[in-house]
């Protein structure tokens, strides 16, 4: 095996050629090169790009049509939020007028109630006193004579 190896190496040196061999192959596998970058250029890397420059147009918008939308949320949450904040101090101060006219209802009736039992007391007095005056006339005539 080591004879075979030798006889190649002194064939291959025979002929001329070496490790980097600048005959005619060099310039038609640049020329061949550059025709495959400028293919692949064409077919593949410039739709490539334009499709990838179309997806980040397309979420760089979408992402600000997103920030917009979350602004014009958080804005229109805070007025829901004053809003209500504000019908509530209403609807407090609605609860607290009704509270102080039920308040005073109830102390006017209450006074009326006491005035009427009063009322109604005097009466009561006054028939209480005539019929005991009538009672007792028949007993103080009899008690005179």
């Amino acid at each position: 095996m080591h004879w075979t190896l030798l006889l190649a190496v002194e064939a291959a040196a025979e002929e001329g050629g070496g490790l980097f061999d600048l005959d005619a192959t060099l310039p038609l596998m640049a020329v061949q090169f550059l025709l495959l970058v400028a293919v692949l250029n064409a077919l593949l890397f410039k739709p490539l790009g334009n499709a990838i420059d179309e997806r980040d147009s397309y979420v760089r918008t979408n992402l600000t049509d997103a920030r917009e939308r979350l602004s014009k949320a958080e804005s229109l949450a805070k007025q829901y939020e004053q809003e209500l904040a504000e019908t509530r101090r209403q609807s407090q101060a609605v609860i607290t007028a009704a509270q102080a006219d039920a308040q005073k209802i109830a102390t006017q009736k209450i006074a009326e109630a006491q005035q009427e039992a009063q009322v109604q007391r005097e009466q009561a007095q006054q028939e209480l006193d005539r019929q005991s005056k009538k009672r007792c006339k028949p007993w103080s005539s009899r008690f005179q004579a």
